[in-house]
């Protein structure tokens, strides 16, 4: 019997534990081990589990043969991960056990945590222009009533938030759009070098405004590459303008486009478009997670520029659908670099 409970619970492709009647272990397969440890065989499930809420389970299964859900924790010193386990009783020779098996949830809880966070981070973000404006129209309606200087100081500021409302539910839509098509491949074809120098001539006016000159180094001709034409717009327009918005007066913001060739970081050929700015920089601790949702360097700078905190996330996702890559270079006082390796075939 010992040698077919450890055959059964060795085949089944979760991991898995069989407690026997006297509550003691009667096999573990590999999976389970593989986190809880050798040498479970023979144990009381108590010395082997420990974790309450895992022990309640197995003793009330053991109780009244009804199945039980519960969940354990468990980390490797880098990562924790969570377990649903279920509790089930079988009838096995010489008395009733209760066989365990451990589903891997980590993922589900992950994102169900991202998800608490974004719905915090919106609310947030939308919280002090609704704060602002709601207490404008209510000075509006009464103190200021008939104060035409501060009537049209306060709309001034109601129109900016308005604004920054507006162009967080802009990238709010953008980002969903862009997820929901990560896994398709763009393929039709895009003049690199045409879709730069247009974006450039489109932000010119708002460099001369900054006081921030916007070069290029471009090939002649066409360069083509499988892509969304909007979408890589979107792409430079996110780079080119957080350059100019965060370089400072009298700085230089270059982009730069190379020629085909081979692109380790794609195991294939690419194209690498640079957009680097002599601003102030910043410190490179900041780089990993530049690209999450909301993330800023600093946050009083980035909404004082306009900034929603979703420019690189957006970025981000475009380049991935693109099967291309991001890399971030950085360092106080030396300026930022924002590189995007595209494949040139599909």
């Amino acid at each position: 019997m010992q040698a077919d409970s450890r055959q059964f619970v060795a085949a089944i492709p979760l991991p898995a534990v069989l407690i026997r009647w006297d509550e003691r272990i009667a096999a573990a397969n590999a999976e389970a081990q593989s986190f809880l440890g050798d040498g479970l065989e023979g144990r009381h499930f108590i010395t082997a589990l420990r974790q309450p809420a895992l022990l309640d389970a197995i003793e009330g299964t053991f109780r009244d043969g009804a199945p039980r859900l519960t969940r354990f924790l468990t980390t490797d010193g880098r990562q924790n991960t969570t377990y649903e386990v279920s509790c089930r009783r079988l009838d096995l020779e010489g008395g009733r056990g209760v066989m365990l098996t451990f589903q891997d949830v980590t993922h589900l809880e992950q994102a169900g945590q991202m998800r608490r966070d974004f719905v915090a981070n919106v609310s947030h973000e939308l919280r002090t222009p609704l704060t602002a404006l709601l207490g404008f129209i209510e000075t509006l309606k009464g103190p200021a009533r008939d104060d035409p200087a501060a009537r049209d100081r306060f709309l001034n500021i109601m129109e900016a938030e308005a604004g920054r409302m507006e162009r967080l539910v802009g990238d709010l839509l953008s980002l969903s759009r862009v997820e929901a098509e990560e896994r398709v491949r763009p393929t039709d074809p895009v003049d690199l070098p045409g879709l730069l120098r247009s974006v450039l001539s489109g932000l010119a006016p708002l460099g001369d405004e900054a006081g921030v000159r916007l070069e290029a180094d471009l090939p002649e001709g066409a360069l083509e590459v499988p892509g969304d034409a909007d979408q890589l717009r979107q792409v430079m327009v996110n780079l080119i303008e957080n350059g100019v918005k965060y370089s400072g007066r009298g700085a230089e913001v270059r982009v730069s486009l190379s020629a085909p060739a081979y692109q380790s970081r794609l195991r294939g050929e690419g194209v690498v478009i640079t957009v680097s700015d002599s601003g102030p920089g910043f410190d490179p601790l900041h780089i990993p997670r530049l690209t999450e949702r909301f993330y800023r360097v600093d946050s009083h700078r980035s909404r004082e520029k306009g900034g929603t905190g979703l420019g690189l996330a957006i970025v981000k996702h475009i380049v991935n659908r693109h099967r291309g890559r991001l890399r971030i270079e950085s360092k106080p006082g030396e300026g930022a670099s924002f590189q995007v390796v595209l494949p040139t075939t599909a």
